[in-house]
C-alpha cells in the first residue's frame, strides 16, 4: 500500500495517519504485555480483614426481582457480617419480601423518600459498622472466593478503593445470550484488559466499576465526601446521580488512596445487562460519564496526571479515538478514488471493490485479535465479530453525539431518575432519615490507616466537619480528623 501510495505521490498525505496508527497499535501492545504479566494479591491465611467481622455488603436498588435472590445467596455465600438494601419508600415492601426470602437475619432494607443512588449510597454509608464497603448491584453474582480477594488488598493501609473483574450473565434462564449481551462481553473483555494493564503499570483505575466495589467505611464517613458526592454538578448547574463510581475513583486518586482490581477469576462477578436495543441508552449514560469524569480527572482536578499518569494519557487517547477511527474508512475512500484519478498505463488502478473488502478484512482480523480472550471462553461468539465492527464505529459516531449532550444527566434507562440533586431530595425529609455526618468508627486500624496517608492539611480537619449544607460544626469527641487533601 505504501508503494501505490508514493507511487501516486500520496505519501505525505498518508504518512501521518500511518504513524498514528502505529502509535494506537504499539499502545494495545503495551497494555496487553501489561496484563500478562499483571498478578492479583493473593489472601493471607491470617488476614486483617474477615468478611464475618468487617464487611458490609451495601445494595442501592429501585426494581430487584427474582435476579437479586440469586446475586444475595451468592453474597451470603462469601460471608459477609451484614447485607443493607437501600430503595425508595414506595418500594419497601417488595424488597423486604425479597430479604425476608432470602435470608431475614443478615439482610436489613432501608428507604430514602425518592430513587436517588446517590442519596441511597450515603443512607446505606452511615448506617454501616464495619471497616469495609462493598457497594454492590442488586443483579451482581458473585464468586464464593470474592470477598476473600477483596480483602487482600486491604493489607495495604494506604488502600483505598478495590474493583473486581467482570463477565456477562445471560438474561435467558437457559443461559443463552442475545447480540446485545455479546457486545457487553467484548466491552468487559477489553476493560478487564485495560484495567488490569494500568494497575500494573503504576496502580491507577479508569474507573472502579460499580457493579462490585469495596472501599475503606472511614473514608465514605468523611462529611466532606458526603457533602461533595451527593451537592455533584456538572458545569455548577446539572446534577449528577449516575456516575457515582467514577465520582468514587476520583476521590481516591485525589485524596492520596492507593486502588487496586482484582482481575482473576476468584474474583470475577457475573452481571445481567440489557439484552435488547436498550444496551445502546445504557452505553449512552457510560459514555456521557466517563467524558465528564475525564475532563474533570485530566483538566481540572489534575492530580491523575502525577499518581498514574498512564492512566491520564489512556483518558487522553480515548478522546481522539473517536476522530482516528472515523478517519479511517475516509481516508481508504479518499485513497481509492485519487488513485484511480492519477493512474496510468504503468500503474493501473486498483478495484474499488479490492480495496474495500481489503480494508474490512484488516479491520476483523485486528478486532478478533484484541478479542482472543473472550474467545478462548466463548468460542461461539464469533459470530458476532461483524456486528461488533459496526459497533465500534457506531460508537465513535455516539462518543462525539454524548460529548454535545453532556447536560443530559437523566438515568436514560429508567424514567425520572437522576434528574434532581441528592442534598435536595435530602434536605424534605427530616434530619434523623438521611443523614449527612459522620459516624464514630473507633479502631487503632483506622488511625494507622490516617497516619498512613500523606494527604493531609489543617484545611481538612475543617472541611471534615462541614455538614451538607455547607456549614461548619464544631468537633465532637467521635469525629475523626480525616487526612485527606479536598477536592479542587
Amino acid at each position: 500500500m505504501l508503494y501505490l501510495t508514493d507511487d501516486l505521490g500520496l505519501l505525505p498525505f498518508f504518512l501521518p495517519f500511518g504513524i498514528i496508527g502505529f502509535y494506537r497499535y504499539l499502545w494495545y501492545f503495551i497494555k496487553v504485555a501489561a496484563w500478562l504479566v499483571y498478578r492479583p494479591r493473593l489472601p493471607k491465611a491470617n488476614p486483617t480483614y474477615t468478611g464475618e467481622k468487617d464487611v458490609t455488603i451495601i445494595v442501592p436498588t429501585i426494581d430487584a426481582g427474582e435476579e437479586f435472590k440469586i446475586a444475595a445467596r451468592s453474597w451470603l455465600a462469601c460471608k459477609p457480617k451484614e447485607i443493607i438494601i437501600i430503595t425508595e419508600t414506595k418500594m419497601r415492601g417488595p424488597l423486604q419480601d425479597l430479604a425476608n426470602e432470602v435470608d431475614p437475619a443478615r439482610i436489613k432494607v432501608l428507604t430514602v423518600p425518592k430513587a436517588n443512588k446517590r442519596l441511597q449510597m450515603v443512607e446505606g454509608i452511615n448506617a454501616c459498622t464495619t471497616e469495609i464497603i462493598v457497594f454492590s448491584d442488586d443483579d451482581a453474582i458473585w464468586k464464593p472466593t470474592m470477598l476473600d480477594y477483596i480483602l487482600a488488598c486491604f493489607e495495604d493501609l494506604k488502600m483505598g478503593g478495590v474493583g473486581t473483574s467482570q463477565t456477562v450473565h445471560a438474561v435467558d434462564p437457559k443461559g443463552r445470550q442475545t447480540l446485545w449481551e455479546i457486545l457487553a462481553g467484548f466491552r468487559l473483555t477489553s476493560r478487564n484488559i485495560e484495567i488490569a494493564a494500568s494497575t500494573h503499570i503504576d496502580g491507577g483505575i479508569c474507573c472502579l466499576s460499580g457493579r462490585t466495589a469495596a472501599y475503606r467505611t472511614l473514608i465514605l464517613k468523611d462529611p466532606a465526601f458526603q457533602y461533595c458526592f451527593t451537592n455533584d454538578l456538572w458545569l455548577g448547574k446539572y446534577p449528577l446521580n449516575s456516575g457515582d463510581d467514577k465520582f468514587l475513583t476520583r476521590w481516591m486518586v485525589s485524596h492520596g488512596w492507593n486502588t487496586y482490581a482484582q482481575i482473576c477469576k476468584e474474583a470475577e462477578l457475573y452481571s445481567t445487562f440489557k439484552n435488547n436495543w436498550r444496551f445502546i441508552k445504557q452505553v449512552l449514560r457510560w459514555t456521557r460519564n466517563t467524558w465528564r469524569s475525564d475532563f474533570r480527572s485530566l483538566f481540572m482536578e489534575r492530580y491523575i496526571w502525577r499518581r498514574h499518569p498512564f492512566v491520564a494519557f489512556t483518558m487522553l487517547d480515548k478522546i481522539f479515538n473517536p476522530l482516528t477511527l472515523l478517519a479511517g474508512p475516509i481516508l481508504v475512500g479518499v485513497f481509492a478514488s485519487l488513485q484511480e484519478k492519477r493512474a496510468g498505463p504503468t500503474n493501473p488502478p486498483l478495484p474499488a471493490w479490492n480495496i474495500a473488502i481489503s480494508y474490512i478484512i484488516w479491520l476483523l482480523l485486528t478486532r478478533f485479535i484484541k478479542l482472543i480472550p473472550h474467545f478462548l471462553k466463548r468460542p461461539q461468539d464469533i459470530w458476532v465479530l461483524p456486528a461488533w465492527l459496526v459497533f465500534n464505529y457506531y460508537f465513535a459516531i455516539m462518543k462525539i453525539y454524548a460529548l454535545f449532550t453532556l447536560h443530559e444527566v437523566g438515568w436514560g434507562t429508567r424514567a425520572g431518575v437522576g434528574t434532581e440533586l441528592a442534598a435536595n431530595i435530602g434536605k424534605e425529609v427530616p434530619e434523623d432519615h438521611v443523614k449527612i455526618e459522620m459516624t464514630a468508627v473507633h479502631s487503632e486500624r483506622e488511625e494507622e490507616q490516617r497516619n498512613e496517608n500523606p494527604f493531609y492539611s489543617i484545611a481538612d480537619q475543617q472541611v471534615s466537619q462541614m455538614g451538607v449544607d455547607g456549614s461548619f460544626a464544631p468537633p465532637t469527641s467521635h469525629h475523626h480528623q480525616q487526612q485527606q487533601q479536598p477536592l479542587l
